[in-house]
């Protein structure tokens, strides 16, 4: 009885196309005017919606997202979760979004699917092994966990490693995060959304945003496709699609917009329990709860808007990882994609109030913004909601440009991402 009730309700509800399943959050009509307005439907616009309703006790919010939710680069990424940055002021900001991380899905209560298999970022040179050694004694100094590994106890980790001296590319030694991991790209989206929107935020998709309304120094809504729409304040988190909305404003930012690629494997039974990532070869993988090999590559040197690539990135990034993973060869590649990351000269986010008063941009994440999301969305929340900085990123807004006090992880993290 119990297998006849559940095929009928199969039967059921693939007929009705889920017509009749409770939405997970509401799409309204836009109102005329609200107290904030967030562009960008992504991770990071999501939880500041999240974070300005729940700890704020802002709700007359509007998420504009130009497409569907979480279809930038929330979804085009190789979701590897991390907080060992080797600058105080990055490891600081990244190390809060671990720990709501951490207690996410019952904050949202709705499952992310976040698993803590440990980051291994690899050296396969005398000075990796010293720069791995400085940046692990800066966590630890920032109470961040961080492990170094030799290529015995690497090899007990990763038994499917090649970790001998004959190979293109040696393993001296890793650095280890037992707290990293991986999410669900998607469940962090919905997750945040349906949370947001019991708060009443309104998400409204397919609405793009076309110009900024500005009367003297100060904001007064957006233009978009829906119609124009007021707010007191606006906040902006589109990722590669920044500069543009900046320009609108009359904004000049420090971004390029480089494409990002990664690719996913055929399904495999287990045989991959944590990430490894390698600056050298610039390749990462991990291996998804479906069994795909997820691997990740380094930016396309070019800039543009195409959600693509170069071939011969996946080439490059495929070979570096067959060199540490033998077996990898016989593995067919399933699928490819491509996100736009802006890049920022010191490889760290730019999250600040602008020279147009309550306009605010959350920006510059380059290839570490998933890792990020939570807490990206809770100290630009605070932002927003108090008109000054968290604590946590006051060391990131605009006029660290002008004044040289720069955060360097471009050259100082061993990894960027």
């Amino acid at each position: 009885m119990a297998n006849r009730y559940s095929l009928w309700s199969l039967i059921k509800h693939g007929l009705k196309h889920h017509e009749s399943w409770q939405p997970a959050w509401q799409s309204p009509t836009p109102r005329n005017k609200y107290d904030v307005i967030i562009v960008g439907g992504g991770g990071h616009g999501l939880a500041t919606a999240y974070y300005l309703a729940r700890e704020h006790g802002i709700t007359n919010v509007a998420v504009l997202e130009k497409g569907y939710l979480g279809g930038g680069n929330t979804a085009r990424n190789t979701t590897i979760i991390r907080s060992n940055y080797l600058w105080d002021e990055a490891a600081q900001l990244y190390e809060h979004a671990l720990k709501l991380w951490e207690g996410l899905s019952q904050d949202l209560n709705f499952n992310v699917m976040f698993s803590q298999r440990g980051v291994m970022n690899l050296g396969h040179t005398l000075q990796d092994m010293r720069d791995i050694e400085r940046r692990a004694n800066a966590n630890l100094l920032n109470g961040v966990d961080a492990v170094v590994l030799s290529p015995s106890e690497i090899r007990d980790i990763v038994p499917l490693m090649d970790v001998s001296s004959k190979t293109r590319y040696p393993v001296m030694g890793a650095s280890f995060q037992p707290r990293g991991g991986v999410a669900r790209h998607d469940a962090v989206a919905w997750g945040f959304a349906r949370a947001a929107s019991e708060l009443g935020v309104h998400i409204i998709e397919q609405c793009e945003v076309t110009g900024m309304l500005i009367d003297g120094d100060r904001i007064k809504g957006v233009k978009t496709t829906r119609g124009d729409i007021l707010a007191d304040k606006v906040g902006c988190v589109a990722a590669g699609n920044t500069s543009t909305l900046a320009k609108m404003a009359g904004i000049r930012l420090p971004l390029e917009s480089h494409p990002l690629q990664a690719f996913v494997s055929e399904s495999l039974k287990p045989c991959l329990d944590t990430v490894v990532m390698s600056n050298a070869v610039h390749g990462y993988v991990s291996q998804s709860d479906k069994g795909e090999l997820v691997i990740g590559a380094g930016i396309d040197s070019y800039l543009g808007y195409g959600q693509r690539g170069s071939p011969h990135i996946i080439e490059h990034t495929a070979a570096a990882i067959i060199e540490l993973f033998p077996s990898f060869s016989r593995v067919r590649m399933n699928r490819q994609w491509g996100g736009i990351v802006d890049v920022s000269p010191d490889a760290c986010p730019i999250i600040t109030k602008t020279r147009v008063k309550g306009l605010f941009f959350n920006c510059g994440w380059g290839t570490g913004g998933f890792k990020a999301t939570p807490g990206s969305g809770n100290v630009f929340a605070h932002t927003i909601a108090n008109d000054a900085p968290h604590r946590l990123n006051a060391a990131f807004s605009l006029d660290r440009f002008a004044s040289g006090h720069l955060i360097d992880e471009h050259g100082a993290a061993a990894v960027a991402h």
